[in-house]
């Protein structure tokens, strides 16, 4: 019997079997997908094209075949019956200390106070002790989360909450964004969003306004937009662009081939590439960024696909990190990729161009975003009186550090 059909007999007794549950409890939202599959189509349907799986429902699907196939190959091998697949422990190298310290309490302090949120707690980072702490020889950095906590889109490996009608705009947002910021004395801030795909603009005039408010407070520090894709919108990605920051990021998440299974439908490899290099041609010289997750099924052949792709589109910045999941609703870890795995695709992303390249099981997108910039400004300002940075300023990241 082949690996789709056991699977969706597994299923089927599986919801033949369960509780009885009422609407609205937690078993029944569980059983949800088994009901789908033993109220819909049969198994013949599905090989005969007449009806196809969500995106969803097929991955969730090629989730139980994999660990079915894994069982079965474990058992021959063994002899022993097939047991449930153990769970995965955390290695090592990806525990974290619990975040303490006076700079990482006041930064908490005046996000409830006025009332904003950061990427840093909805994503549950295991770095925010490390960003938000900063330190002697460190550059403190936080994530600000504009346009509220609830996102229109549901990827697949992202806790942050979703809505079809998230709450309307804070028009003091803005404001309150660059006060904020500017009592940190933070040297480098990224400021991201969730998709807002209710609104007209997705909220890049939003963007732009915090940032010009932020330039205006703080005009030396260095500020790293992470946006979404605006739906394709170059226009919006344009206004962005132009507003004032140092660094366009936006994330294509994984590779081609994983893209439509792990994050949301409307969220494309290609138009993510496109957004991409629209950003760097609405300003020539932006400094433009990328992040990948790796242990989510992907191989190396398809990481460096990637690569080469993003260096087409001729990004700056590129920055590989593990997948860790969020909770067990969240998509599930497919390995634990090891620390000299991560470094030979560092190797692998330098030998390509890329002027920057962070790789190792613990980064972020974000992560630490301002300590490679902010080292070599110090360092570059002792070999030559570099000029105050602005609006307008065009930082240009080599091989040597940067130049302004």
């Amino acid at each position: 019997m082949s690996g789709l059909k056991q699977a969706t007999r597994t299923i089927r007794h599986y919801n033949a079997t369960v509780v009885k549950d009422t609407p609205g409890s937690g078993t029944a939202k569980k059983s949800k997908f088994a009901e789908k599959l033993a109220n819909g189509p049969s198994f013949d349907d599905f090989v005969g094209g007449n009806q196809k799986l969500s995106v969803d429902e097929a991955f969730e699907l090629k989730e139980t075949v994999v660990e079915q196939e894994a069982a079965a190959a474990a058992a021959a091998a063994t002899g022993k019956p097939a047991k449930r697949a153990p769970k995965q422990r955390l290695p090592e190298w990806l525990k974290t200390a619990i975040p303490v310290g006076k700079n990482y309490t006041q930064i908490k302090k005046n996000l409830r106070e006025l009332k904003l949120h950061t990427v840093c707690e909805e994503a549950k980072c295991p770095n925010i002790s490390d960003c938000w702490g900063g330190g002697e020889h460190q550059t403190a950095t936080a994530t600000i989360m504009l346009m509220g906590d609830e996102c229109t889109r549901g990827c697949r490996f992202c806790s942050v909450k979703t809505s079809k009608t998230p709450k309307p705009l804070d028009i003091h947002e803005p404001e309150n964004t660059a006060e904020a910021i500017s009592r940190w004395g933070l040297d480098y801030v990224v400021l991201t969003s969730v998709d807002r795909d209710d609104l007209k603009d997705g909220g890049s005039a939003h963007f732009a306004e915090t940032i010009m408010k932020l330039k205006q407070k703080a005009p030396k520090i260095l500020v790293e937009c992470l946006t979404g894709d605006f739906q394709g919108d170059m226009e919006c990605v344009a206004r962005v662009a132009t507003s004032g920051l140092d660094v366009y990021a936006h994330n294509i998440e994984t590779v081609e081939a994983l893209s439509k299974y792990v994050r949301d439908p409307r969220a494309k490899f290609r138009q993510s590439i496109a957004v991409l290099a629209h950003a760097k041609k609405a300003k020539p010289g932006l400094l433009t960024k990328t992040s990948m997750m790796l242990g989510c099924g992907e191989t190396e052949a398809e990481v460096i696909h990637a690569m080469d792709e993003l260096r087409k589109a001729d990004v700056d910045v590129l920055t590989l990190g593990q997948y860790m999941r969020p909770t067990k609703k969240h998509m599930r870890v497919h390995e634990y990729v090891k620390p000299e795995v991560f470094e030979k695709y560092q190797k692998l992303a330098e030998e390509r161009g890329f002027k920057y390249v962070a790789s190792g099981p613990l980064v972020r997108s974000s992560y630490k975003a301002g300590e490679f910039y902010i080292s070599n400004i110090l360092k570059k300002e002792k070999e030559q009186a570099a000029p105050v940075l602005g609006n307008d300023a065009v930082v240009r990241l080599t091989d040597a550090g940067l130049r302004v």
